[in-house]
């Protein structure tokens, strides 16, 4: 294709060079790049539209839409469809009806049999499933199987039985979705048979094989299913096609698993995950939508191997399945993330069951590929040479050989030997045999504990039960599990949504929400809390490095209550976005050297574009009070207000300080993460991120990712949600902006998680400096102080002598309204601000 498009090019044949650039796309779509697909296939798009060529317009719309079923983004899926479809009804074009009739009818079937209608664009949607969400499923496959039986009428007015094929091949997955195998097995048969000669149609064939597969295993068929998905895997293998290859390998994982053989299940599942991560490495350009959006489609077999990994307390390899998900989450955002390093560590007896189920399989393909070639030299010459003839016979005997190999694979002594030294029995041989790879992170992270007096906590929450992983700084321990079971996942929801309400409203009581979502969370690791508390001297306080997971994110851990106290008053709380995206050991200067700015004047007003609409910012009058608060307390500072407050300033400043503080807005932008930005007093604006030269703005060094924050401790975002909107989904988008400066060299970032106080931020922030200037105090334990003499009203606990303490107690009372200052105690106040990165 290469060369055809240089010489369609050199001859200036503009239309075969467009076909051509869509045949490229094809091959980076069917090999999961999907970032070069797009590429290729919008480049001959345009050509193909200033020509006015609409029937392949139409063909490269389809194509668009397919890629994006591909990456989950149904909602544009479908208006591409939509508009291939317009141009084939205008030309009257069956057959191309009857594709792009099909692919719509596999969407709607995606989004019945995931039930996202909730989460899309409901007016997209609406030819799919109708608005009753209780009748949704139904609706939904009425309206696909509607689909495919209009694409099957266009089929067979063209004679094109491989595209029937593809239709009666979804026809029978919709049955199976319903229960109904025997009809689907009987559709799936009339299939194969289609596709048994026809070589295009190979890679459906795996596709199909695994459908087949998939009702077996319902039908508790293991052996049969075992055979299907093995034959797709060699399919898809010789084609390369990733995206594929991974959905076979976790099919067979997941039967693995049904059949009681959790480790063996976890081998392929690791497999399936590594190509997983390939895949995203090779997107890693793709749009932050785009990118979410293949998450979602991916997650659930991260999710389904953490699981099982906990289950059969291989918790370390657990906790490094739960990282490699965060690393995602963050990288759908922000670019650049993720390494090609990013892979699941396999175990030595992971490493000898591949390399033997892989040697049957490369065998298998190998043989697969010759007797091709046999079979269409007979067909295209009608006989073969003796010698042909008797290599055909050979090859279909070691084919049968090859077969009963993959059968009796599972069950050989040698697998079953391999697969023992998994199991939990004999964990502690595996721990020593994996102590120079897996166990070698474990270690530095361990070391690293031990000097924080921290543990480290991970939540992962499952459908049945909420699953706590917490490491401890003993290094005679491994990570531990402990178990919280729910009759519904809804439990913790609605426990984390009580708890939100209630945090982000000052006349509500919180510590009943703050103490049910406390049962689930803390309580259980009491007596391993107690353990590291129990090795400190008095005065010290123990830290938890907390990595959340979900809708847990929006809540601070710091807000959480035991009956008696909020966990603030027992803990420092240190949140992080991945253990190993986060830098524990960098000691923090001696004394701080800030440089502040505040957009205090509210008298002005700036109009920015958000999410499609505008919106007001005013200046905010106690920015401006802090801001001088500071000044008048801190020795070593600069500071700048409102218009004199701008990236080209504050620059010039930064070089010679250690705290960068920001008392001004910030916004998460929900629908382009990357456009997320900081407000100056100015009224210029610093983005998350320049993804490329089109989203550059006329000063570069206003977009975050460009700055450089190498001799930066802390950045204090101390504005209107700097952390989120008030749109609340599964919390991927918390750590983003905090994430973004980590990159840039800063060690640490303060941000909010809700709409603050403007008043009670002052008084927080007037703590915060004051603990942080004493000797010896870090980050996370300055905060800690701070949000502990707002709850309590005593302030000689932030480690300055009587005066000073008087002094911030004194500067509250004169500048922030009384009935806040009556008030600071509610979490309202002291606990929207998490310390986000390395907190000493």
């Amino acid at each position: 294709y290469q060369k055809s498009l240089e010489l369609s090019s050199k001859l200036n044949q503009v239309i075969d060079q467009a076909k051509v650039l869509r045949n490229i796309g094809f091959i980076y779509d069917e090999t999961g790049q999907y970032y070069d697909a797009f590429e290729y296939y919008q480049r001959a798009l345009s050509i193909f539209e200033e020509h006015s060529k609409d029937l392949e317009t139409g063909i490269t719309r389809n194509n668009i839409g397919e890629v994006y079923y591909s990456i989950g983004q149904y909602a544009q899926s479908i208006i591409y469809y939509q508009q291939s479809l317009e141009v084939f009804e205008s030309l009257d074009m069956d057959w191309g009806l009857g594709i792009v009739l099909n692919n719509m009818g596999r969407t709607c079937f995606d989004l019945t049999y995931h039930i996202q209608i909730e989460f899309l664009q409901r007016e997209i949607l609406e030819d799919c499933q109708n608005s009753d969400i209780s009748s949704a499923s139904l609706s939904g496959y009425r309206r696909t199987l509607d689909y495919y039986e209009q694409a099957l009428m266009r089929h067979r007015n063209v004679n094109n039985s491989v595209a029937e094929g593809d239709t009666l091949e979804n026809i029978g997955l919709v049955y199976s979705v319903l229960g109904e195998y025997e009809k689907a097995l009987e559709i799936y048969q009339r299939v194969l048979s289609i596709r048994q000669n026809s070589e295009e149609s190979s890679n459906r064939r795996g596709d199909l094989l695994i459908n087949i597969g998939s009702i077996y295993r319902r039908q508790n068929q293991y052996s049969q299913a075992w055979d299907k998905y093995g034959k797709a895997l060699i399919i898809h293998r010789t084609l390369g096609d990733r995206p594929s290859e991974a959905i076979a390998l976790s099919n067979m994982g997941v039967l693995l698993d049904a059949q009681n053989q959790p480790d063996l299940a976890i081998v392929f599942l690791k497999q399936a995950v590594n190509l997983y991560e390939a895949i995203r490495e090779l997107n890693r350009n793709l749009a932050p939508d785009d990118q979410v959006a293949y998450s979602n489609k991916i997650e659930s077999t991260y999710r389904y191997l953490a699981d099982l990994l906990l289950q059969q307390d291989r918790i370390l390899e657990a906790q490094q399945v739960l990282d490699l998900l965060k690393v995602q989450e963050l990288d759908e955002y922000l670019q650049g993330v993720r390494g090609p390093e990013d892979q699941l560590t396999i175990l030595h007896p992971e490493q000898e069951i591949l390399q033997r189920y892989n040697g049957i399989q490369q065998s298998a393909i190998e043989v697969g590929q010759e007797l091709a070639t046999l079979r269409k030299r007979l067909y295209d010459e009608g006989e073969l040479s003796s010698s042909d003839e008797q290599r055909l016979d050979d090859l279909l005997k070691l084919q049968e050989d090859l077969n009963n190999q993959f059968s009796q694979f599972l069950n050989s002594t040698e697998i079953q030997a391999l697969a023992n030294q998994l199991s939990p029995e004999n964990k502690q041989t595996l721990e020593a045999a994996q102590r120079d790879t897996l166990f070698k992170a474990l270690d530095d992270l361990q070391d690293n504990l031990q000097q924080l007096n921290a543990v480290l906590l991970y939540p992962l929450i499952l459908e049945d039960r909420l699953e706590l992983i917490i490491t401890l700084p003993d290094p005679d321990t491994t990570p531990l599990r402990r178990t919280v079971q729910f009759n519904d996942s809804a439990d913790l929801n609605r426990a984390i949504s009580d708890l939100r309400q209630a945090l982000r409203d000052p006349t509500v009581d919180a510590t009943t929400p703050a103490q049910t979502l406390y049962s689930y969370l803390i309580e259980p690791l009491e007596s391993d809390l107690d353990q590291v508390a129990a090795t400190l001297t008095d005065g010290e306080t123990p830290t938890i490095l907390y990595a959340p997971d979900g809708a847990l994110r929006y809540i601070p851990l710091a807000a959480l209550h035991d009956g008696d106290q909020w966990l603030a008053q027992r803990f420092r709380i240190n949140t992080i976005t991945a253990e190993s995206l986060t830098e524990f050991q960098s000691q923090p200067t001696e004394s701080p050297r800030v440089l502040a700015g505040a957009f205090a004047d509210p008298s002005i007003t700036y109009t920015v574009p958000i999410d499609g609409q505008t919106e007001d910012f005013s200046g905010l009058p106690f920015a401006g009070q802090e801001v001088e608060n500071l000044a008048k307390s801190l020795p070593q500072i600069q500071h700048f207000m409102d218009d004199d407050f701008g990236w080209t300033q504050m620059r010039r400043f930064i070089g010679g300080s250690n705290i960068l503080h920001f008392a001004t807005h910030a916004a998460f932008v929900p629908s382009s993460p990357a456009e997320s930005f900081i407000l100056f007093g100015n009224g210029d604006r610093a983005i998350l991120e320049c993804l490329d030269d089109a989203i550059q703005t006329e000063d570069s060094q206003s977009c975050i990712n460009n700055w450089q924050l190498n001799n930066i401790d802390l950045v204090v975002l101390s504005a209107c949600e700097t952390g989120v909107t008030g749109q609340l989904t599964d919390g991927k988008e918390v750590l983003s902006l905090g994430y973004q400066f980590q990159s840039r060299g800063a060690r640490a970032v303060v941000a909010s998680l809700w709409k603050v106080s403007d008043g009670g931020t002052q008084a927080l922030m007037d703590a915060f400096y004051g603990a942080l200037q004493q000797s010896g105090i870090s980050k996370s334990e300055a905060l800690r102080l701070a949000q502990v003499a707002l709850i309590t009203g005593d302030f000689s606990g932030l480690g300055l002598d009587e005066r000073g303490a008087v002094a911030i107690r004194q500067r509250i009372e004169e500048t922030v309204p009384q009935q806040v200052s009556q008030q600071l105690s509610h979490p309202y106040y002291w606990a929207p601000f998490i310390l986000i990165g390395n907190g000493l």
